[in-house]
């Protein structure tokens, strides 16, 4: 799976922004947080969940599972809004 290259992501300072370009059909932009920001970043190149969580667990102090959960409704949100391929 990837980032849709419908969609384009921007950082200013804190803030990590996602922005629906005119070819989708979710109409908007997408603030995410610091973990969000990470994942949609491990996005842009094509990846498995499997991956993402050990990338998450690497960087982040919690457990597996809990990362596992968060990343797979981050994903599916994502999904919702047609901002992943595959």
């Amino acid at each position: 799976m990837k980032l849709n290259s419908d969609f384009i992501t921007h950082n200013t300072g804190d803030e990590h922004v996602m922005v629906a370009t005119g070819s989708t059909a979710f109409a908007g932009l997408v603030r995410n947080n610091k973990t969000a920001a990470f994942i949609v970043e491990q996005l842009k190149e094509e990846t498995t969940v499997e991956q993402i969580v050990d990338a998450v667990f690497a960087k982040y102090d919690a457990s597996k599972d809990v990362i596992e959960k968060d990343v797979v409704k981050i994903i599916d949100s994502l999904r919702s809004i047609g901002a992943i391929d595959g």
